[in-house]
């Protein structure tokens, strides 16, 4: 990973249930389990969580 997941880093989702889509990082957060899980903000205002091994940072 050459780029950090940072909030307000722009990305794109790579896996998972929200696979193509694309936004800006907001809210990182770990999970009890011990993974980070983030929030995606698309252009258009949809909101969706995701975990941060299933995105790229552009």
């Amino acid at each position: 990973m050459d780029k950090k997941i940072i909030d307000g880093a722009s990305c794109n989702v790579i896996a998972g249930t929200h696979k193509g889509k694309s936004g800006i990082v907001r809210d990182l957060n770990t999970s009890k389990t011990g993974h980070l899980t983030i929030t995606v903000v698309q252009e258009n205002g949809v909101r969706f969580k995701t975990l941060a091994k299933n995105v790229v940072v552009i």
